[in-house]
């Protein structure tokens, strides 16, 4: 079967390796060009030992609660972000705070202060990764940038907006993610198994409201099938997810520009 006529986009999280290569058998179903999705589901989380995540962008957002999730079935979390103290933004939320809440979910946080638009920066995060655990399981590449990170609105048109704001969305949102999975890979790979899963949205294959985000996303979702499709036979399985809107600090400091998704 081609690579076109198959995709990984949704599903709710697993965490065992049976799962996993579960996973990568039924993710080979026919899809139309815009990528249809399979909704699975599966049962709760459960506990489990000696698994070790990576969760870039952890600091808040979706990567926290992403990462506090995995602390709840016990895992290991390295959490990669650049702030590290509450005087570093103007957000709420740093990665040691995070580490702290996964690890009193039961799991193990490990802050790493990672810059990902530097590339020395995500091989060391991946080398002390693999100095102190040996193994790696699961890497979430969440890491990413929107517009309103750099100043300008959300919603203004692609021509109001710097072009720099154009390269910094697809430097941390998309080029991190590939260089992540390529660390990912090299460890994976040799160990037989191992899962990646990217953040995305359904502004892959829609307008929501910004040319660089949708853009972005629509790359990552082809990334997420393309390096898919290379790793299946070394028993890797990676898959897009697309969270709707999700409550969180970003999107309720922007109220002209998003609902309150609780409503």
């Amino acid at each position: 079967m081609s690579a076109r006529s198959r995709t990984w986009t949704t599903c709710n999280w697993w965490l065992d390796r049976d799962s996993c290569a579960e996973w990568a058998e039924s993710s080979r179903r026919p899809c139309g060009p815009y990528a249809r999705r399979w909704r699975l589901q599966w049962t709760a989380v459960k506990t489990v030992k000696n698994k070790v995540a990576i969760v870039t962008g952890a600091s808040r957002g979706i990567g926290r609660g992403v990462a506090i999730g995995l602390g709840e079935a016990g895992w290991t979390v390295y959490l990669t972000g650049r702030t590290v103290r509450d005087d570093q933004s103007d957000r709420p939320g740093t990665i040691t705070k995070t580490a702290a809440e996964v690890s009193g979910a039961g799991g193990r946080g490990i802050p790493v202060p990672c810059d990902h638009s530097i590339d020395a920066d995500t091989a060391e995060v991946f080398r002390r990764v693999m100095d102190e655990q040996g193994h790696l399981d699961l890497l979430v590449n969440n890491a990413t940038m929107y517009t309103t990170d750099v100043g300008p609105r959300e919603d203004a048109p692609f021509w109001e907006l710097p072009i720099e704001t154009w390269d910094l969305m697809h430097t941390v949102g998309l080029r991190s993610h590939y260089v992540a999975s390529i660390h990912a890979a090299r460890v994976m790979v040799p160990q037989g198994h191992g899962l990646i899963v990217n953040i995305s949205s359904r502004g892959a294959v829609m307008y929501t409201g910004n040319v660089s985000y949708n853009v972005v996303k629509a790359a990552v979702d082809m990334l997420t099938l393309s390096t898919a499709e290379e790793l299946r036979t070394h028993h890797v399985a990676v898959v897009s997810l697309w969270p709707r809107l999700t409550r969180t600090a970003a999107i309720l400091a922007h109220p002209e520009l998003f609902p309150d998704p609780s409503r």
